[in-house]
């Protein structure tokens, strides 16, 4: 049994029980992605990056309930902010894990990156160290396409105000994505794109925004920020991405 506290405005509250998946989104499982966002060893959902909306403890329990997908990512938040580190719990989650599993967060040297592959994770998800200096860090990429491959790494290129964001979300590039795409191909297999003004706020996410940026790349995208449906997963998929989403599963409102 999990267990879950969701955070409002007065203390958090206990959620007994992990919500069963809905039937309507079994013929969706194929482009859904589950995420796990680990801070302080809990699985937690964040709004926008920042304000805790919700904790579960059981973070193994996380993969009985996600084991029907084929997909998990699994994001090392205070490695991200750099506040800490949840390595030895990622590399367990990767070990138990029966889905393949992308791992992110505060992956910034190339070392760090190999032993998450050696733990079982099939691709790393690179996000600040992609950049430097406010462009793209071209030596450090090259390093890391030619240790681990580029079929294995997959580059976040996270917005908010179509800006992209660094450091945990923290500070904002004055780089867009569509400045970015091309050269990023070079050195990654696929892109992982979070609407950051929607993350976690179930308000639905922006599918225009998500068009604007399938005609950037030629890459695979997954799409992440605010995805609350079935109906914007089913648009999503017509784009050709992959929808990875947290708190409408977390939150069983995936319909």
């Amino acid at each position: 049994m999990l267990s879950l506290f969701r955070r409002g405005a007065g203390a958090a509250e206990r959620l007994e029980g992990a919500p069963k998946p809905n039937a309507g989104i079994h013929g969706d499982l194929h482009v859904i992605i589950p995420c796990i966002d680990l801070q302080d060893g809990r699985a937690v959902q964040l709004v926008r990056g920042r304000k805790l909306r919700l904790a579960v403890e059981d973070v193994f329990g996380l993969l009985e309930r996600f084991r029907g997908y084929p997909l998990l990512h699994v994001i090392d938040l205070d490695a991200a902010m750099g506040r800490g580190s949840n390595a030895r719990l990622v590399g367990q989650l990767c070990r138990r894990a029966t889905m393949r599993v992308r791992v992110g967060g505060g992956i910034r040297t190339v070392a760090r990156a190999k032993r998450i592959l050696d733990a079982g994770a099939e691709k790393v998800i690179i996000g600040s160290a992609a950049f430097r200096d406010g462009a793209l860090d071209r030596a450090f990429l090259s390093r890391l396409v030619a240790r681990v491959g580029k079929k294995r790494i997959i580059v976040a290129v996270d917005t908010q105000g179509g800006r992209i964001l660094v450091r945990g979300w923290q500070e904002k590039l004055s780089l867009t994505p569509d400045k970015v795409f091309r050269e990023l191909e070079s050195y990654a297999s696929e892109f992982l794109c979070t609407y950051v003004d929607a993350e976690g706020t179930m308000r639905g996410t922006n599918l225009p925004w998500f068009r604007q940026l399938r005609k950037a790349t030629r890459l695979p995208i997954t799409a992440a920020g605010g995805i609350r449906s079935t109906r914007e997963v089913r648009q999503l998929e017509r784009l050709r991405m992959n929808a990875a989403v947290g708190m409408a599963l977390y939150l069983n409102r995936l319909r």
